[in-house]
């Protein structure tokens, strides 16, 4: 999808300022509420912007080991396996990949003991013949999107 300069300025001030309202929005960028509310339902509606919902820091919550886990995993397994791991609420992400491994898989713990039980319940399931962790030290460069967001106007 292709957006534009006012299309990223609505994105900057959502992920800015998470709790304004279209009306605010239409204020700070100088356009009527009507043409915020349609970009809003556009970006929306074509899966740019998937919510606005808050941004929780597990650390905060005293999950504060992060690490990721690469998984092996047999043949015709890859349903049951996403199923099972649906069920672990340590498991932030998962995603299919390409290389050594098959699923990339983000994890939060309490502590490094905790952490291994997270692991072994993971691994659990039959499907999976072989795990390779990495604990992450640090979070030097956070998730985010508007580089992206800016970059796609650029390349637009």
């Amino acid at each position: 999808m292709q957006i534009d300069r006012l299309d990223a300025a609505l994105i900057r001030l959502l992920v800015e300022t998470p709790r304004i309202g279209v009306v605010e929005c239409s204020r700070r960028l100088a356009v009527a509420r009507g043409t915020v509310q349609a970009r809003l339902d556009r970006l929306r509606d074509a899966g740019v912007i998937r919510g606005f919902g808050p941004d929780v820091d597990p650390a905060t919550l005293g999950f504060t080991v992060t690490a990721f886990v690469t998984l092996e995993i047999r043949q015709g397994q890859g349903r049951d396996l996403r199923k099972h791991l649906e069920g672990i609420p340590q498991l932030l992400e998962v995603h299919a990949i390409t290389g050594r491994g098959d699923l990339l898989c983000r994890i939060v713990a309490r502590t490094n003991t905790d952490l291994q039980r997270v692991i072994e319940q993971i691994i659990e399931l039959d499907g999976v013949q072989r795990a390779s962790t990495t604990i992450a030290l640090e979070n030097p460069v956070p998730y985010r999107v508007l580089p992206l967001v800016e970059c796609a106007v650029a390349d637009g």
